[in-house]
């Protein structure tokens, strides 16, 4: 018993000193997963939602304290039963979760390991029958070290702790596991390839044979029975391939921009996924940089879920000289944990990310000015019942005076009326 509660403790304190690092170094990706928990359609607890972040960094440092207490064999009892009701309450979550269809990923590891809801309850009652071999073995659980040694390595712990949050909650996440990380392509992790796995599907045909109900399962073909078609119902046996990135767009006034945005060389990024949210000092910030980045020749955007009319509030309060995009909220959350913040790209590729805080980094060397667009004037003659006009005698015309509109483009038949240089013509003829 005593080989097998050592072999636990470590293998425990391990998992949660894993397990709680990842979510520290991104708690507010943390504390978005437990808005979606506290949200209407899973636990209803509103009142929660204002103190999700608080929440959070507490229970990521709780939890990587409880794996180095258990470890060294700091206060065993109280570290013990600690984990026993934090296993205990995140058994009954998972299994909720999971039981009911409410939440798709756990967040157990962030964004490091996505897990299945069922995957994720597995895992808890392996911990939970693994924490019970501790309580079991209470008695065996001893300190490392002298106390005095002990107590000093978990204040330090809990120092470091609580240092890293407030770096990561300043700055970025030090390690970024998200598809928008500097390096990744935007445009890649949007593409699925073309021998990607496709979804497997389940289909249940009822039909009334002979009076009688009858369900055929079929992956999706038609059966050929002798009856009457009732119904169908589809059931998703395996998730085909899902890119990376499925969620991202800019759209303005209606129109997707992604495409042409995501071509540019030289383009700053600007983030705010709720604009009324947004830190104000941080807005001030990103204003300096914006103009130096237009300065400086590079084409800047704004990436917002806030409606135009907030964005205009915003535009002319702060000053800013660049036009906002609407993408949505949880895209945008996950791109970027900083509200304002800026990315620079080149192509897709993302070269920076920047927090506020950090925007002084931003490297914003001259880059060529962008040509302006070569307008093509099109050379265009006019005829009213085939004499030759003006533009404006056109134009002046009233429609109800007009029998007919022929408009010539093809090159052939400009050629045959000899119409060198021409690129179309408008004929006009008139109500007799």
């Amino acid at each position: 018993m005593k080989v097998l509660v050592g072999i636990t403790r470590i293998f425990v304190g391990v998992f949660f000193i894993i397990s709680g690092f990842i979510k520290l170094n991104d708690p507010i990706g943390f504390a978005f997963k437990l808005e979606e928990y506290f949200g209407p359609t899973v636990l209803d607890l509103p009142f929660f939602t204002p103190y999700a972040l608080v929440i959070s960094v507490f229970v990521v440092i709780f939890e990587v304290l409880l794996g180095i207490f258990l470890i060294f064999g700091y206060k065993p009892k109280f570290t013990i039963y600690s984990l026993l009701a934090m296993i205990v309450f995140f058994t009954f979550l998972t299994w909720y979760s999971a039981y009911f269809d409410k939440v798709k990923d756990c967040g157990c590891f962030g964004d490091a390991m996505k897990m299945e809801p069922w995957e994720s309850f597995g895992k808890d009652v392996v911990l939970l029958v693994l924490i019970l071999i501790l309580v079991a073995g209470l008695k065996y659980i001893k300190p490392f070290f002298s106390k005095f040694f002990t107590t000093i390595i978990s204040l330090l712990g809990f120092i470091g702790c609580l240092g890293f949050a407030y770096y990561v909650l300043m700055h970025l996440p030090v390690i970024d596991f998200r598809p928008y990380k500097i390096g990744d392509n935007i445009t890649e992790n949007m593409t699925v390839p073309e021998d990607a796995p496709p979804a497997v599907s389940e289909y249940r045909w009822k039909f009334k044979v002979n009076g009688e109900e009858k369900i055929i399962t079929t992956n999706g073909t038609y059966p050929t029975v002798d009856g009457d078609f009732v119904g169908v119902e589809t059931k998703i046996i395996k998730e085909g391939y899902e890119a990376p990135i499925h969620d991202f767009s800019m759209e303005r006034n209606g129109e997707d921009a992604t495409q042409d945005i995501l071509q540019e060389e030289h383009l700053i990024m600007i983030v705010a996924y709720n604009l009324e949210k947004a830190n104000e000092e941080g807005l001030e910030i990103i204003k300096v940089a914006s103009e130096k980045a237009i300065k400086n020749n590079y084409r800047v955007i704004g990436l917002t879920a806030t409606g135009p009319e907030e964005q205009e509030r915003i535009n002319k309060k702060y000053g800013l000289h660049f036009d906002f995009y609407f993408c949505d909220e949880t895209a945008l959350k996950t791109i970027v944990r900083s509200n304002p913040a800026v990315l620079k790209l080149n192509k897709g590729t993302i070269i920076q990310k920047l927090h506020f805080n950090d925007i002084d980094e931003l490297e914003l060397p001259i880059v060529p000015k962008k040509p302006e667009p070569v307008k093509v004037v099109e050379k265009v003659l006019y005829f009213i019942d085939d004499n030759a006009v003006a533009k404006n005698e056109v134009d002046e015309l009233d429609a109800e005076t007009i029998e007919a509109v022929n408009v010539i483009k093809d090159a052939v038949m400009l050629k045959e009326m000899n119409l060198v240089g021409v690129d179309s013509v408008i004929k006009v003829t008139l109500k007799k």
